[in-house]
């Protein structure tokens, strides 16, 4: 297992992203999150990261499991420090930006999935 977190807490937007058909990614960060960006984010618990995320490993939140297609390079920075990365459910193999990291599932993650104490790993 590279990394076992959970959520603790959520912004009042923080599910607007998810809800769009058209953007469809979560923004993630550790408790530490700066203030600014707390609104719009899914705080989990600080944690190690054990390996960097890369393609082909399995990314779970909330029950819901997904297969990782690309990782930013922003992103494997920024998740070792901060615990942030872009979720995005697009699939593509290829991050639309630095700090996304792009997952594919046969399930969907829905608003109603995310709940305090929900489940983050990655293996």
């Amino acid at each position: 297992m590279k990394y076992q977190s959970e959520i603790i807490d959520w912004g009042e937007e923080a599910l607007y992203f998810l809800e769009d058909e058209s953007l469809n990614f979560i923004i993630l960060f550790h408790e530490g999150a700066p203030e600014e960006l707390k609104e719009v984010a899914i705080l989990h618990k600080k944690a190690t990261l054990f390996g960097e995320p890369a393609v082909g490993d399995k990314f779970f939140i909330c029950g819901k499991h997904f297969e990782i297609t690309a990782v930013g390079e922003e992103a494997k920075r920024t998740f070792k420090q901060l615990g942030h990365c872009t979720l995005c459910f697009s699939g593509e193999d290829h991050p639309q930006m630095p700090g996304y990291i792009n997952v594919k599932g046969l399930e969907k993650l829905e608003p109603k999935d995310i709940r305090a104490g929900g489940e983050i790993r990655i293996s």
